[in-house]
């Protein structure tokens, strides 16, 4: 009997567990893009971001996901951490609407949901209504885990022993300590106040208790985030322990007052359930459950309340925690993502794309070393050159690295899409590195063997590497900025660049049969010019990777770019 009621406790808590995940990664998956544009655009009014970090957190229903989201964004350098502090105290609000939506006891009509998610995963093709069928599926079987998990306890009511036990808990410290290690173990604060809102309603545990027990919940929310940051950089980790801190200190903020005014607080519940009936339905007492529900966001919108006007001086307490890093690194990192993990899904593609324009910065301004060089026939200046394509070669190692382990993540649907542009991204950005390289060794021939451009021929490649800078320059700001504002230039400049290498290479030859140039000088200008050509390729193709605007193109658009890859 005992072990039967066990494993049914079990099994529902596992349904339970796994219905609420199911159902926060379809929302993350289909609303995640949209929702991570919300954080991004978060201004530094702390108010804004409090009713923005709810909204997100309600919508996805999960503080652990939006906290560790922003852990990432402000490793990223998509958000600071003056910005991140509103979104975390809002995320604490808007967790308790997963507690309100247990507390609805929708236990006979969870078949139904579960049936119309199973249809739309299984029956329909198109991705954005099978990750909707996914929540709805996902939301069927947390109230069948719910039910499952309360009818098994009703067993436990006939065990003495157990029901002494539980109903033996009176100290406020230890139950902040049970729900602090149970949640960090479950890694999720609406399941771990789910399981107390069960317990409540069953009458196993005392209700003032319960709400210590949810105190100690929201301290172990945290853990996702601390554990997320461990290798991040030292705002992200401060943006971490700012969220703990934040919860420690309204955890004891809370247990102060819930000690001094527990009958009050009890009533104030009890008035604003005074029309729910406290008769138990499939073994729930509503009242209860909901009084739970109640206790849970009151006591979460109190503790923003308390820590809201002291958010600055909290801030700069985690200055003085968090040890200051080594600035003094040389190229060969990761700045944006990390070589171990990836801390959100919601957050890798942004990061990625981070990592990436730094390494079209490294890459570009190569390029123009390189070409200072040549021009200045600098061989010294060269090995700079070499020394940075390693780099190069580094993140382009590491960042397709990252890429290969995202894809395997419950990326957002947008994001997924994305996932190949960037591959080609950084592949071409690694091209014009090698390009880079190949003007460096130029520069070495050109002064080994003791040879130079003409005038006319210096001068024609002066302006055909600043048309080509000036396209790289639009196409990267397209691919930071996702803007289309410089889509025309880009085709224009790209047009005009194809039809002036085959004008120098007709005027090299010119010069060649003319005697004006050496036949060295000539070979290193045609092939120097060829390979301006292709980084202006290699730009335009960085240009429209991310939009992916191919199919939207008008058919001149389309015609002059068709060619443009080598």
């Amino acid at each position: 009997m005992s072990f039967g009621i066990v494993l049914a406790v079990c099994g529902g808590l596992s349904l339970f567990l796994y219905g609420m995940k199911m159902m926060s990664d379809g929302l993350e998956k289909v609303a995640g893009a949209r929702l991570r544009g919300i954080l991004a655009a978060t201004t530094k009014n702390k108010f804004v971001a409090v009713l923005v970090g709810t909204l997100v957190t309600a919508i996805i229903q999960s503080s652990s996901a939006t906290t560790v989201l922003v852990v990432s964004f402000v490793n990223a350098g998509l958000m600071t951490l003056t910005e991140s502090v509103g979104i975390i105290l809002g995320a604490n609000i808007g967790t308790t609407i997963t507690g309100q939506l247990i507390a609805l006891n929708l236990t006979d009509m969870a078949p139904i949901f579960v049936l119309i998610g199973i249809i739309m995963i299984m029956m329909i093709k198109k991705t954005s209504v099978r990750k909707t069928g996914e929540i709805i599926f996902g939301f069927g079987l947390l109230f069948i885990g719910l039910g499952t998990m309360s009818g098994a306890l009703e067993g436990v009511k006939s065990m003495p022993i157990i029901v002494d036990t539980l109903a033996s808990l009176r100290n406020p410290v230890l139950a902040i300590l049970i729900g602090f290690v149970v949640t960090a173990i479950l890694q999720s604060c609406s399941a771990s106040i789910g399981i107390v809102m069960v317990l409540a309603a069953q009458e196993l545990i005392p209700v003032p208790i319960s709400f210590y027990l949810i105190l100690g919940c929201n301290i172990g929310a945290t853990a996702t985030a601390m554990l997320a940051s461990l290798s991040a950089k030292r705002d992200a980790k401060r943006a971490a322990l700012i969220h703990l801190l934040v919860n420690i200190i309204g955890a004891v903020v809370n247990a102060v007052i819930l000690y001094f005014f527990m009958d009050e607080f009890i009533m104030l519940l009890d008035t604003i359930t005074k029309n729910v009936s406290s008769v138990p339905v499939n073994g729930i007492n509503d009242k209860i459950a909901k009084n739970i529900a109640n206790a849970n966001t009151i006591l979460k919108v109190m503790q923003v309340l308390v820590v809201f006007p002291f958010t600055n001086l909290i801030v700069r307490f985690t200055d003085r925690l968090v040890r200051k890093e080594d600035t003094q690194q040389d190229g060969m990192h990761l700045e944006y993502i990390s070589e171990h993990s990836v801390f959100s899904p919601q957050a890798a593609i942004p990061a990625t794309t981070q990592e990436i324009i730094r390494m079209g910065n490294i890459a570009f301004d190569n390029l123009d070393r390189a070409m200072k060089c040549l021009l200045d026939r600098n061989v010294e200046g060269t090995e700079k050159v070499y020394e940075t394509e390693k780099t190069i070669n580094y993140l382009n190692t590491e960042i397709t690295k990252y890429l290969v382990k995202a894809n395997q993540l419950s990326l957002p649907v947008a994001d997924r899409k994305s996932l190949a542009g960037l591959f080609h991204v950084v592949s071409d950005i690694e091209r014009i590195g090698d390009h880079a390289e190949n003007v460096a060794d130029f520069t070495k021939q050109m002064v080994e063997d003791n040879f130079s451009f003409s005038e006319q021929g210096e001068e024609e490649i002066r302006d055909m590497y600043e048309k080509t800078r000036k396209l790289l320059g639009y196409a990267l700001e397209m691919f930071s900025k996702k803007t289309e504002e410089h889509l025309h230039e880009i085709l224009d400049i790209e047009e005009n660049i194809d039809d002036l290498e085959k004008e120098l290479q007709m005027h090299h030859v010119h010069r060649l049969t003319e005697g004006l140039c050496s036949a060295e000088s000539g070979m290193v200008f045609s092939d120097l010019v060829s390979n301006l050509e292709r980084v202006a390729d290699h730009g335009t193709n960085i240009a429209f990777s991310i939009l992916n605007r191919k199919d939207e193109m008008n058919r001149d658009e389309q015609a002059a770019i068709a060619d443009r890859d080598e």
